[in-house]
């Protein structure tokens, strides 16, 4: 009798073990992010985009939440991909500007910088929750690319599964041959790359147990230079376009689209009970010709001022979409002033695991998903991107307002500067705040109509915050050596 209670207490032990275990996962949503490179603010046919039609992701917006405040977490790549997997300013990681390939060494020891072993991310959060991971498309997160021995990998920051390029694909969008899966170089592949990173994501998904949540990461490398679309989109926009090269950047636009809807028909035939979606970009849009390849550069940045690596609002306000399939969330437009560096700890949470310990720059936006507002941020955001194309190299948004500063050393300004190390670190940490100006975005979205004279309490205030702020952000700042190899 003592034997026969003893195997009836061990089973209902494992029965409550296994239900408590299917409540956790059920709990736990299913996360997909997508992003895209250098799709500016107003690129999208639900952002105002007059011409480029985009069906797909209009249909998500309507659906979900679209955000007016929604920030990268710098105006170029590198940096805001490594902001948005960490959680943190990329300037706590060393990642100052585009990370340079090659081990050429240079004498600002740029050659080193990469996301390094030690950093916290999201796949690897989530893994240690139960989570299955996978990114797929482009990585720009190391100089060394696939070099595991010498730079980590990105199975090492948490991806069970990656499919990815170094930085653009190669030789252009179409039919690339720089793709390396799981750590194997896969060689040309037919087809347009937005179409091919969403089909290796579909192959994943279909490979995995539906036992297990999952985070996928789709980093698409359009509309990013060099640009190549399919010949009947380009010719559905050549009446409307102004030459052929704008009729390609709109066709890119909308191809990536039509790639979305087929991640999202997926999803929704096979994961639609309990799946959030986050949709955005990198940065903003790049300027027509700033370089000799950027011909095809049309992106708008809406009616925001400035362009990619500005530190006015379209070098990093940028469209951001959210769709939880499933769930019952807020649907509308959001004036929420949200960032990627909150997709760590908003995550986190949603999979119920605790955040890094860490520095973290985000917070959570789960009040956002639930009443479409969230309160002002417990720390403003914070870019200081010292290689900026305009003079202010430090800006802050706090509330509705916004603040920008330059940087002055005792023999002039800070110049332009790609990256930290020992030859200019007192340079940058010795610079001072100056030449400030102030917006209220609430009212000038445009960056239009400088108020630091006319609202010189206010100015005080920001300038207080901005410095005390920015000195926090220096002290955590990576210094590359050559010697830490």
């Amino acid at each position: 009798m003592k034997n026969i209670n003893t195997t009836l207490l061990l089973i209902l032990a494992v029965l409550a073990f296994s239900c408590e275990q299917k409540k956790e996962r059920a709990s736990q949503p299913n996360i997909v992010v997508i992003l895209c490179d250098d799709l500016g603010y107003g690129d999208l046919g639900a952002y105002g985009h007059p011409v480029i039609q985009t069906p797909n992701l209009d249909d998500m917006a309507a659906k979900g939440i679209q955000f007016t405040n929604f920030y990268s977490a710098a105006p170029v790549c590198s940096p805001s991909r490594v902001g948005l997997l960490t959680g943190r300013s990329p300037n706590r990681a060393g990642i100052y500007d585009f990370i340079i390939g090659g081990s050429r060494k240079r004498p600002n020891n740029r050659d080193l910088v990469h996301l390094q072993a030690d950093e916290e991310t999201i796949p690897a959060r989530l893994k240690s929750a139960g989570y299955a991971t996978c990114l797929s498309g482009k990585w720009h997160c190391s100089s060394l690319f696939n070099q595991p021995a010498k730079q980590p990998t990105p199975d090492h920051f948490g991806f069970d599964h990656w499919f990815a390029t170094h930085n653009n694909a190669a030789p252009s969008h179409e039919n690339p041959n720089n793709f390396v899966r799981n750590g194997q170089d896969v060689g040309e592949i037919e087809g347009f790359s937005c179409q091919i990173v969403v089909d290796e994501a579909l192959s994943w998904l279909q490979g995995q147990s539906e036992d297990k949540p999952f985070y996928l990461q789709v980093t698409f490398h359009e509309p990013h230079e060099p640009i190549a679309s399919p010949q009947d989109l380009v010719e559905k926009y050549l009446p409307t376009a102004e030459n052929q090269h704008q009729a390609e950047y709109f066709a890119n636009v909308e191809n990536m689209d039509l790639a979305v809807g087929k991640l999202m028909a997926y999803l929704e035939e096979n994961h639609g009970e309990n799946t959030l979606i986050v949709f955005t970009s990198d940065n903003g849009p790049e300027t027509l010709n700033r370089y000799a390849r950027a011909k095809h550069s049309y992106g708008s940045p809406g009616e925001l001022k400035g362009m990619k690596l500005w530190t006015n609002e379209a070098g990093f306000r940028v469209p951001g979409i959210m769709y939880w399939m499933g769930e019952s969330i807020y649907q509308g437009t959001s004036d929420a002033v949200v960032s990627s560096l909150d997709f760590m700890p908003t995550f986190c949470e949603l999979a119920g695991v605790e955040v890094p310990e860490n520095t973290l720059d985000g917070q959570s936006f789960l009040p956002v998903l639930e009443a479409g507002t969230m309160e002002e941020r417990d720390k403003p955001l914070l870019w200081s991107f010292y290689n900026a194309l305009n003079d202010h190299m430090v800006a802050m948004r706090k509330g509705d307002w916004k603040i920008l500063a330059r940087l002055k050393m005792e023999e002039g300004y800070l110049p332009k500067t790609l990256n930290l190390y020992p030859g200019n670190e007192d340079s940058v940490k010795n610079a001072k705040l100056v030449d400030f100006q102030l917006y209220d975005l609430s009212k000038d979205k445009g960056e239009g109509t400088d108020l630091s004279t006319e609202h010189q309490e206010k100015l005080a205030e920001m300038k207080q915050s901005l410095e005390k702020e920015y000195k926090a952000l220096l002290e955590g700042s990576h210094i590359w050596e050559r010697d830490s190899e």
